[in-house]
């Protein structure tokens, strides 16, 4: 980068820093009261919340992952993206009416008041241990590989800078992140979709945007299939109708309806504004995959076109490995001066918007769930406020130090940091939506068939996990839910969720009944079917976001 690319990313960092210490000043008295420090309660307007929510949710792994999977396997990744958009709007017809009705601030409090103590205080620790060592540490890593791919600042460097600039913004409290997070989306999604612009441009040699992208479809049409055959390259992480009716459902609605890091942005607003909130989210993620999978795909066409935009020894490792996620950073290179500094603060708005998000949901979940209820249950409002910013500094430090020692490790060399998260995250997934979706909806689930699905789902997704080399797996191919790699027959990580799911609810089913018959009595929610009654405009622009992915899918099938 030149000396111009640095003075816009400097302007940046104060714009944003500046409009973070405003918004903390302006609302300091409030900030002793915790639910006000945590969730920013009644505070954030449905904009705010909807580009916080996207924001926290793109970051490395989307800018960097996401895009290096565009480069390995094409449009198909865009799933999660398109997809993601169906499971918002769920969530706001169905979890957000039951969270709001029954005062649910934090997961483990739901879990707390639906099932018993014991199941919320496992869950509490397991999502602390999720958050840290796969979120945090993989966010940090793969956003610092990019940065140092752009500014020649070497990766340790930058992972230490990344997680400093987190710490400051997270430190402010959720109204801070929420606000900030406005500016961090309206230069991600600028700067973002700059660079697909350029990159297009280059594959049209000069044409423009529309001629790019109907060149690029044209000469990388095997980039561009949105459902995978068991033949094809990239199966084992995208399987197929799977994606449609299996595992990425289970993952999504995990992600988005019972995940802390997520739901945080809406708990604290009215049902109509955190509604809004969600299906404004919905409508920046469909214009995702422009930003994230298309450049990678350009860049894919740019180097197997042997066109000179794009040197390939830019993706490859110290080792002469090919690294996927390089690829978003080598097309920062070609941007021009000024350009490729805005750009560079997209990157950094993205990586950083999510690091502090996932650093308050740590600092929620440790303070309310852990702190005030195991430790210091008589603790002062201020008390727990203070908690939490020491919560934000310790789990940054340690996933600052897991970045550095075991993140080459995992994510470096080729490996495509995306589906790193997305396997990983896959182990809990199944378990925790079953724990949920039957807490809301069926008042017969008892804390032991909660408990059940909480470890039982996790230990049978370890043993699917390698079940190909304790047995032999080849009969599965025939469905195709077993795929030969290396040699040994293994389920793809979507189908290993369903199937964990389906025997998470089977198992919570008989122990629920069982109990059921021997007088146990479960706790229940406050749930009436007028809670999930939607205004006309709501449901108007809900079925043009569900109609808009089915025309993608039939577009790209």
């Amino acid at each position: 980068m030149q000396i111009q690319d640095y003075i816009v990313f400097i302007v940046y960092f104060v714009i944003v820093a500046g409009y973070g210490l405003y918004i903390y000043y302006k609302k300091k008295s409030a900030v002793q009261d915790s639910k006000d420090y945590f969730l920013a309660e009644g505070s954030l307007t449905w904009w705010a919340i909807g580009a916080s929510l996207i924001a926290s949710n793109i970051s490395a792994e989307q800018f960097i992952g996401m895009s290096g999977s565009g480069y390995t396997v094409g449009l198909a990744i865009a799933a999660y993206e398109w997809m993601a958009a169906i499971t918002l709007i769920v969530v706001a017809i169905f979890f957000m009416p039951v969270y709001l009705k029954n005062k649910i601030f934090t997961m483990p409090q739901f879990l707390h008041q639906r099932y018993n103590s014991t199941v919320a205080m496992i869950m509490a620790v397991f999502w602390l241990m999720l958050y840290i060592v796969v979120n945090l540490m993989s966010i940090l890593f793969l956003g610092a590989v990019a940065i140092a791919g752009i500014s020649g600042i070497d990766v340790s460097t930058c992972i230490i800078l990344l997680s400093i600039f987190a710490v400051i913004i997270t430190l402010g409290g959720m109204k801070v992140i929420g606000y900030t997070d406005v500016i961090q989306v309206l230069v991600l999604v600028i700067g973002g979709f700059v660079a697909t612009y350029i990159a297009l441009d280059i594959v049209s040699e000069g044409q423009g945007f529309f001629s790019g992208l109907s060149k690029l479809q044209t000469g990388a049409s095997e980039h561009f299939d949105m459902i995978f055959t068991p033949d094809k390259h990239g199966y084992m992480d995208l399987p197929g109708i799977s994606v449609l009716i299996g595992g990425l459902w289970i993952a999504n609605l995990s992600y988005w309806g019972c995940n802390q890091y997520i739901t945080q942005r809406a708990l604290g607003a009215s049902l109509p504004t955190a509604r809004n909130g969600l299906l404004f989210a919905a409508f920046l993620k469909m214009l995702m995959p422009l930003i994230v999978v298309i450049p990678g795909i350009a860049v894919y066409y740019i180097i197997k076109n042997d066109m000179s935009a794009i040197n390939p020894d830019l993706l490859l490792t110290s080792s002469g490995a090919q690294d996927p996620n390089k690829a978003y950073s080598a097309l920062l290179t070609l941007l021009p001066t000024g350009l490729k500094g805005l750009s560079f603060a997209a990157l950094t708005a993205a990586i950083v918007a999510s690091l502090a998000g996932k650093a308050n949901s740590i600092a929620t979940i440790f303070t309310l769930d852990i702190y005030k209820k195991a430790i210091n249950k008589d603790a002062s409002e201020s008390k727990l406020v203070n908690v939490g910013k020491i919560s934000v500094i310790v789990s940054m430090l340690l996933g600052t130090l897991l970045a550095l020692v075991v993140g080459n490790a995992l994510m470096g060399e080729g490996k495509q940091g995306f589906q790193y998260i997305q396997e990983y995250t896959g182990f809990v997934s199944p378990g925790i939506f079953a724990m949920f979706i039957l807490g809301f909806f069926w008042k017969k689930t008892t804390s032991n068939a909660a408990l059940f699905a909480t470890i039982g789902g996790f230990i049978f997704s370890v043993i699917l996990k390698f079940s190909g080399q304790l047995m032999d797996l080849e009969f599965l191919s025939v469905i195709n839910f077993a795929i030969p790699v290396d040699g040994v027959y293994e389920i793809p990580f979507m189908d290993r969720m369903t199937i964990v799911f389906l025997f998470c609810v089977i198992g919570m089913v008989i122990i629920s009944l069982y109990e059921n018959a021997k007088g146990v009595v479960p706790n229940g929610l406050e749930i009436d079917t007028k809670m999930f009654r939607m205004s006309p405009t709501f449901l108007v622009l809900s079925l043009i976001v569900i109609g808009l992915t089915a025309a993608l899918y039939i577009a790209f099938w």
